[in-house]
């Protein structure tokens, strides 16, 4: 019973479905095209709330793993959201929080993990980082990643890091203030510097972004700051200016990195790192609908957040249509031929040894073949 109410979230989520009833409305819609009975959505409710969320987001990184083994060259940015429709103040409960990591480039979930109720981002990430092929990847964290322990398992998993760094590290964010505002003074020593610059337009706004980076690091070795990152290689200054009409906003940043001082480099995966809350986190609310979902039960809304996820990667490795993912679900719920292709997806499954479980749940999904 868990997995086919699981495949049937699976695809009623990908047809627009928001909740239970929901689930149960869209399985009597399509009852005549389904293999299995109907379950209701009580039914599909004690499924999920007994499921153990951490076997489910393990089985979809194991699933994730075999679909993208090769990450070596691309950013994956790591960040956390939250479930606001998850809490329940007057119970005292807060919203549930997870930590995804996302392939900017591909634009898929490679792994979602939740964080423990009385925990926080840094040690679901520390658990996360594990479960993921690192090797030759770049890993992109804001201020909350940037843990001397969080860079040691990035540089051991074979990737490299672009930690954000801001006031929760204050000793390293003010010696990177320090530093870069006189890095050009007179008087000082001239270090060798690695300069890019882009400038994008479009939307009403000019946008323009100049990243210096520095490889010279013995200052912080002399201010003891060196040794609490494994591996840093160089430091780097993000300048950024948007105009829009006769508003001018600007911004500077710091990052500590693993990588050369390739300021192109630095800049572009500063940059990929922002692709998850436009690539994930907005559509996961906006699409998908995810802050507004009533569920509130822990487990089954922690649960119902992987067909989510699913869902997304599969609609984006679908090349077959150029559509937007909002046009992908209504097609899926329009469509049945449509959505039993996006589950059969050669590229997707064909490729992938020995199945693990979540690879299972999509190939086996619960449609008549056509």
């Amino acid at each position: 019973m868990s997995t086919l109410g699981l495949h049937l979230a699976l695809c009623a989520v990908m047809s627009g479905a928001q909740g239970w009833d929901d689930i149960e409305d869209w399985e009597r819609a399509r009852e005549g095209w389904l293999r299995n009975g109907i379950p209701g959505h009580d039914t599909i409710r004690r499924v999920f709330e007994a499921l153990s969320p951490r076997q489910l987001a393990a089985s979809f990184s194991s699933w994730m793993a075999q679909v993208c083994p090769a990450v070596s060259g691309l950013v994956i940015a790591i960040d956390g959201k939250s479930l606001r429709g998850a809490a329940r103040p007057a119970c005292g409960l807060r919203a549930l929080h997870q930590v995804s990591a996302y392939a900017a480039e591909y634009g898929l979930t490679l792994g979602p993990l939740a964080c423990q109720e009385k925990s926080n981002e840094i040690t679901a990430i520390g658990e996360l980082l594990p479960t993921l092929a690192l090797e030759g990847a770049v890993v992109t964290i804001d201020a909350m990643g940037c843990q001397t322990a969080i860079a040691e398992q990035i540089v051991d998993g074979g990737g490299d890091y672009v930690l954000a760094v801001k006031d929760n590290q204050p000793h390293l964010a003010h010696a990177l203030r320090d530093f870069f505002g006189m890095l050009d003074a007179p008087g000082y020593p001239d270090r060798q510097t690695c300069v890019h610059e882009t400038l994008d337009k479009g939307h009403g706004r000019i946008e323009t972004r100049r990243c210096t980076a520095v490889g010279d690091l013995d200052w912080l070795a002399t201010l003891g700051l060196k040794e609490r990152c494994k591996k840093i290689t160089s430091v780097a200054c993000i300048d950024s200016s948007r105009v829009i009409g006769s508003k001018t906003e600007t911004d500077r940043r710091y990052v500590i990195s693993s990588l050369p001082a390739d300021s192109e480099r630095i800049l572009h995966a500063v940059r990929m790192h922002w692709g998850i809350e436009n690539g994930l986190h907005w559509c996961l609310d906006v699409t998908f609908g995810e802050d507004a979902c009533p569920i509130r039960l822990r487990n089954a809304a922690l649960n119902l957040s992987l067909p989510r996820r699913a869902a997304m990667n599969l609609f984006r490795a679908d090349q077959s249509r150029s559509m937007s993912l909002p046009k992908k679900r209504k097609a899926a719920a329009w469509n049945p031929d449509y959505l039993a292709n996006i589950l059969h997806l050669r590229e997707i499954l064909c490729s992938c040894p020995g199945p693990p479980w979540f690879f299972e749940l999509i190939r086996d999904a619960c449609f008549h073949r056509r």
